[in-house]
């Protein structure tokens, strides 16, 4: 890698509300992705916070295009939620879409993901990590590149992208330029310049969350508004604009 790419690399910063979309961006985020429940993975998120985000953001908002949480392989009516959703996306200013979309035997839905290429253009794509649960990492790039995708967000099919960097690099040069690979997935200011060394990716994505008390005074301990994941309602998340800054220094290197 040559002097200054590391610099030169964009940071994209997944966020889940509109105040850790406010909090990536003071943080020096050059893109975010926006979702909504990042306990499931990340969904699709509300009309209101699109809309906020792309008005007041000083950074490109791309939105994630996921109706539920679990697996990407979606009923009929799912999908036709999909296609309104991107249309909304690109009404109300986003920069760009995310979305994945499998079929039940582990491959890219290529006829589904071609329509929602086709709706959401002349935006650009993601392909989220629906990717990492693929059968068949090289054949679902391969199918993503026929399909004119712009991005593949990926882990590297492991637990996170330090894990799943080997493959990540293969990924690298099997693309050859003509998609981009975007690793995401467990990517700190402890080991963001690796990543891009190793990998020789020109755009990283992260999350950078910090946990804290609700504001709320009263409390009923009796109900819980999760199901089995039970959360704690008197916690809540939040992206930490200093550890996006972390991140974007540690690339820049600067302490």
């Amino acid at each position: 890698m040559l002097p200054g790419m590391l610099a030169n690399t964009l940071v994209e910063a997944c966020v889940d509300t509109i105040e850790s979309a406010a909090a990536a961006a003071r943080g020096g985020a050059q893109r975010l992705e926006l979702c909504a429940n990042l306990v499931e993975g990340g969904t699709t998120p509300s009309a209101g916070v699109i809309a906020l985000a792309c008005a007041r953001l000083p950074v490109p908002v791309y939105v994630m295009i996921r109706p539920r949480g679990g697996d990407f392989c979606y009923t009929p009516l799912e999908f036709e939620a999909m296609q309104h959703d991107v249309a909304d996306a690109k009404r109300l200013g986003a920069a760009g879409v995310v979305f994945g979309i499998l079929e039940a035997d582990g491959t890219v839905d290529t006829a589904r993901t071609r329509t929602l290429v086709e709706v959401a253009r002349p935006l650009p794509v993601t392909f989220h990590r629906a990717f990492d649960v693929t059968r068949d990492p090289h054949e679902a790039l391969g199918a993503l590149i026929a399909l004119g995708v712009d991005r593949v967000l990926t882990s590297g099919q492991q637990a996170s992208v330090p894990a799943g960097l080997p493959l990540i690099a293969e990924l690298v040069r099997q693309a050859g330029g003509s998609i981009g690979i975007l690793p995401g997935g467990g990517i700190t200011a402890a080991n963001v310049t690796e990543v891009v060394r190793v990998a020789c990716v020109r755009e990283v994505h992260v999350h950078a969350a910090r946990a804290f008390p609700s504001p709320m005074r009263f409390r009923n301990a009796a109900v819980i508004m999760g199901g089995r994941y039970a959360p704690d309602e008197y916690r809540r998340s939040e992206t930490a604009a200093e550890q996006i800054a972390a991140v974007v220094d540690a690339l820049a290197g600067t302490p």
